[in-house]
């Protein structure tokens, strides 16, 4: 996702009102809540897709009045979707790659390896730790979740754990890896945003985020260690005799896997990095699950059923029948299909925060915030929440980092401030915070692979929760906040 729109651009018509800025946002708002509590855990099956579309029908409505054509509008609405092209196509390979993982038995080896090694009472202390630790390897929050995330799913599921707990432990640690890696699009970013060095800014992001997942990890430990565990050794038994009943189980398995964590460190781009291991996945699959791919062609049989069946894999996910009716929905699904409602989110959200960009509502909001700023304090807070802001209008992480460090980088050196402070300040706010948000590109992506709502998860979500505080703390009290006179 490279071609984040240019906050700078002219738009064309009167310049708009505060008031008009804010009706299509207070508008969402209200739509948003209301779908929530109709709908619940649905209403991002349907219910706030429409409710983005009115809202940007609403600050379409909006430009029109001050004078902007529907061409200039619709260019906004391009331009936005188009910012979540490269996403919307790692959502579907990624659906891809859980499908034929799923069939290859990959994803069950490492729900089988898991269950011998993760205790209960540490296991959402150690998953945290588990994706920290890849995230920071690969540089990548979303292949983590995907590949060793789903993996640890299944292992709570299998453990009889909290499935929100368990997710907000692999968001916090895929975040924390995300954020420190100098392999991140993020991390490097908000630097080359901010004018700051990719290095100093990680060093300086350390002492926010490493307390940040302490902290996180301590509260994973009491939330182990206080549970009501109904799992026994019993169960575990059953359900690895059940695993390897239904797939031949062998490190071999773990091969795809080591291939993807391979390019990711390499930095190889991350789309045909994922398609490839999804049509390894397949590969691996015909040679090494052939009765589960028997299974899934059906009656006839032969090498073009065979065909025919990763081939559904890729696209369909993959389905597994099992007397026990917890494990076969555990290890069916996948396949590009299972994305689309994600895809449908993504391009309603990008729709509404294109059209907000391109009436100059958005700006409009922004520039009232410098109006309120007096204190440095005050500066990095107004930052850190109008990164998050930008994350709730625009749905994107990328404009959330872009938008704000563009529009207070000369209030930062106007103060005499180290362009870090700035780029922590919108990691802490954006990059952090988008995994929160339900219509947000990340949280749905988190939503489609891990299979636990934002909603649901957000409570859990420690560390995503605890930076944005922790960085308003210091700047208040002063701590580790750097000047350019301090600098050597």
């Amino acid at each position: 996702m490279t071609n984040t729109p240019n906050p700078e651009s002219h738009h064309a018509g009167r310049t708009p009102s505060l008031i008009q800025a804010l009706l299509p946002i207070a508008l969402l708002i209200v739509m948003l809540a209301t779908s929530v509590w109709l709908f619940g855990d649905n209403s991002s099956y349907g219910p706030n897709q429409i409710a983005l579309l009115i809202a940007a029908a609403t600050a379409a409505m909006v430009g029109a009045f001050n004078g902007q054509s529907w061409a200039h509008l619709q260019e906004g609405i391009v331009n936005g979707i188009s910012v979540a092209l490269g996403a919307i196509l790692i959502i579907l390979t990624v659906g891809a790659l859980v499908g034929t993982w799923l069939l290859a038995g990959i994803v069950p080896t490492m729900i089988y390896f898991g269950l011998e090694l993760l205790s209960p009472s540490w296991f959402y202390a150690a998953s945290c730790l588990i994706c920290a630790i890849v995230a920071v390897s690969i540089g990548s929050s979303w292949t983590t979740a995907a590949t060793i995330g789903v993996a640890l799913m299944g292992i709570a599921a299998g453990l009889e754990l909290s499935l929100p707990m368990a997710a907000g432990a692999v968001v916090s640690g895929a975040y924390f890896g995300d954020k420190m890696s100098p392999l991140s699009d993020t991390t490097n970013l908000a630097p080359a945003v901010s004018g700051s060095d990719l290095f100093a800014h990680i060093r300086y992001m350390t002492w926010v985020s490493v307390p940040a997942l302490i902290i996180a990890l301590i509260a994973y430990a009491a939330l182990g260690l206080s549970a009501d565990v109904t799992s026994t050794g019993e169960t575990l038994v059953v359900m690895q005799r059940d695993l390897d009943a239904l797939f031949n189980i062998s490190v071999w398995m773990l091969i795809p896997l080591g291939y993807l964590f391979v390019l990711a460190a390499l930095g190889k781009p991350a789309l045909p990095s994922i398609f490839s291991a999804a049509l390894l996945g397949a590969v691996w699959a015909l040679i090494f699950q052939p009765e589960r791919v028997a299974a899934m062609a059906g009656e006839g049989g032969g090498s073009l059923a065979s065909l025919q069946a990763v081939w559904l894999a890729l696209s369909d996910g993959t389905q597994v029948a099992s007397d026990n009716a917890a494990l076969a929905d555990l290890l069916s699904g996948g396949g590009m299909s299972s994305m689309l409602n994600t895809v449908w989110l993504v391009i309603c959200a990008m729709t509404f925060g294109g059209v907000m960009e391109q009436t100059g509502l958005l700006r409009r909001v922004l520039e009232a915030l410098l109006g309120l700023i007096k204190t440095t304090a005050s500066l990095i807070t107004t930052t850190i929440l109008t990164a998050f802001s930008t994350n709730v209008l625009t749905a994107d992480q990328y404009i959330s980092l872009v938008l704000p460090g563009r529009m207070f980088k000369a209030e930062y050196a106007a103060r005499g401030l180290d362009p870090r402070v700035l780029s922590r300040s919108l990691e802490n706010g954006g990059t952090i915070t988008s995994v929160l948000i339900p219509w947000n590109t990340c949280a749905v992506f988190m939503f489609g692979v891990l299979g636990v709502s934002p909603i649901e998860y957000a409570p859990y979500a420690f560390f995503a929760l605890l930076v944005p505080v922790i960085g308003i703390a210091y700047a208040y009290f002063d701590f580790k906040i750097l000047r350019l006179a301090d600098a050597p």
